[in-house]
């Protein structure tokens, strides 16, 4: 009986062992398509002007796209949203915070195919410079993410 119970035991190992080693070797399939350096990006307008502070994060970052004025000259589109909350009271009192609390989520996209290419979300619950450090982050990223293709 012992003999039954241990190459039972072994062939459970041998089969976790495959199986791990199986999945292990999978990758995941590189994006269909990526944002080349010097690409022509229009950014749509988003809720309380929150696209105004990602046009000059992206030049202050010198993401290294070209920012056109119309969708029509555009090989990409950023869309987005933005959301602001001020201190209350409570924060500021009790824990002297008065700065505020920023998100933000930006997709590009691209305008020929309608693919998402890259995605962003920024959560900072004490913003120092309020939307204007929420953007720097999505440039940053947008940066690193067409640097490192």
């Amino acid at each position: 009986m012992s003999y039954k119970k241990g190459a039972v035991i072994i062939l459970v190992l041998f089969v976790g062992v495959a199986v791990s080693t199986a999945l292990a070797g999978e990758k995941t399939p590189p994006p269909a398509q990526k944002i080349p350096k010097g690409a022509k990006v229009f950014i749509a307008p988003i809720e309380g002007g929150y696209d105004s502070y990602l046009k000059d994060a992206i030049t202050k970052k010198k993401v290294p796209v070209e920012i056109v004025a119309s969708r029509d000259q555009a090989e990409y589109e950023i869309t987005g949203t933005s959301e602001s909350q001020k201190a209350s009271t409570a924060k500021k009192v009790i824990l002297g915070n008065w700065h505020s609390r920023e998100e933000a989520s930006i997709t590009v996209s691209s305008i020929k195919s309608s693919e998402v290419v890259w995605a962003y979300s920024v959560h900072e619950e004490a913003s120092t410079h309020g939307k204007k450090s929420s953007a720097e982050a999505c440039a940053k990223h947008l940066k690193e993410a067409i640097e490192n293709q």
